[in-house]
């Protein structure tokens, strides 16, 4: 696995065999002499992890470890220690240490300690992003996964919406989460410590409406699919005024209103008014460099909401992912993340229409608009963060007519 390794050894030859040893296993060692050398690394900040020698000139492993304890409690440490020193490595792991190796250490064994090291520092950065967004009070960050471009999108209009105050209309194809933007929308406005209350479109009677914004007074009402409310209440809704009724009107729709319109089927008035403030769910299809991203986000969900550990989402899990066509969009996605945590994946469903080589191809095609745009739009930095040479990438960009240029800012 690829990780940061902070490599603090006063032994120049012991230095750079076990550099050796860390980048034939796609490690990234950062070599130090000296704790003096290695200090300004140990940050709370510092994404990887620590290998030390115990005994140094001057500043030893035990004072390598306690300053790495003050600056970051949760920041893994490792000392090597020489053959007389382990009841020295067993004092150290009571003061903090993550673990110890006699040396020499096996490759295998460093390589173990390593790996399970680096996926808890992962883990503990984070949870502290999480809480971080948890603590800015930024709703549409916390709980609208994605990286991409249209993701920041979404997140960015959600936020505008709820700032507006305004009725408003949430669209998406089916699966997409339709419901849950909604919500953040609420959340993102000066109505989220009022309620937010759900209803369902179809079947929704005059008294049964009105009866929903009395629930909701102060706060929102989030109507599903909108389309299919009976004609009267359409009528009743169309001609209310949102101010005089205190309650935010949210709707949400997978079917075209516009179209609805034209074809007389739904209220002018209605649809014009919440139209003005509009919100429209990319589906996966367009955004699968977000396929990833928020299959890992909704493993750490289903695992914390099950009291289980979470199993390690490999290259070959996330090949899985994006060789599948997903019309259920994040609800079959979270669904497919919640039987991966419980020990059940499914068989890997990829889109009937195509074949092995297509399925490849839209990965490939995948990966290299993700490593564009996490590039801003720089071919020789997404070559490098493919570890490509530059001739193949961009005989790749070619060959399905990527520009580089149309991923800048």
């Amino acid at each position: 696995m690829s990780g940061q390794v902070l490599l603090v050894d006063d032994d120049a030859a012991v230095r750079e065999a076990l550099a050796q040893t860390l980048e034939l296993s796609d490690m990234t060692p950062i070599t130090a002499n000296s704790f003096v050398a290695a200090k300004d690394r140990i940050t709370a900040k510092f994404e990887g992890v620590i290998l030390s020698d115990m005994r140094m000139p001057g500043r030893d492993g035990f004072h390598l470890l306690d300053y790495a304890r003050k600056q970051d409690p949760d920041l893994p440490v490792i000392l090597l220690t020489g053959e007389g020193d382990i009841p020295m490595a067993v004092a150290a792991m009571g003061q903090g240490a993550f673990g110890f190796l006699e040396k020499p250490c096996a490759p295998a064994a460093l390589i173990s300690i390593l790996e399970r090291a680096l996926k808890t520092r992962a883990l503990v950065l984070e949870n502290r992003k999480l809480r971080l967004l948890v603590e800015t009070g930024d709703p549409a960050a916390r709980m609208i996964f994605g990286s991409s471009g249209l993701a920041d999108d979404l997140r960015r209009q959600v936020r505008l919406v709820g700032q507006a105050e305004g009725d408003a209309l949430v669209t998406g194809a089916p699966g997409s989460g339709i419901s849950k933007v909604a919500e953040v929308i609420h959340l993102s406005s000066a109505r989220s410590k009022a309620p937010f209350v759900k209803r369902a479109a179809s079947g929704l009677s005059p008294d049964g409406l009105a009866a929903a914004l009395k629930e909701a007074e102060g706060g929102s009402l989030f109507i599903d699919e909108i389309s299919q409310l009976p004609a009267q209440v359409q009528l009743a809704l169309g001609e209310a005024d949102g101010r005089q009724m205190g309650v935010c009107l949210i709707a949400g729709n997978t079917r075209d209103l516009a179209g609805d319109v034209q074809a007389g089927r739904f209220n002018a008035d209605l649809f014009y008014r919440l139209e003005a403030l509009s919100v429209r769910i990319p589906s996966l299809a367009e955004r699968r460099e977000d396929i990833p991203v928020m299959f890992r986000r909704y493993v750490a969900q289903a695992a914390e909401q099950g009291g289980l550990a979470a199993p390690e989402v490999t290259p070959e899990v996330i090949a899985g992912l994006m060789a599948r066509d997903w019309p259920g969009n994040a609800r079959s996605l979270m669904s497919a993340a919640m039987r991966f945590v419980m020990g059940m994946p499914e068989e890997v469903t990829a889109d009937a229409s195509l074949g092995l080589v297509e399925q490849m191809s839209m990965i490939e095609r995948s990966l290299l608009e993700t490593a564009l745009r996490r590039a801003a739009g720089q071919a020789s930095a997404a070559a490098e963060a493919l570890k490509l040479p530059r001739k193949t990438f961009y005989d790749k960009l070619a060959r399905y007519s990527i520009r580089p240029e149309d991923f800048r800012a």
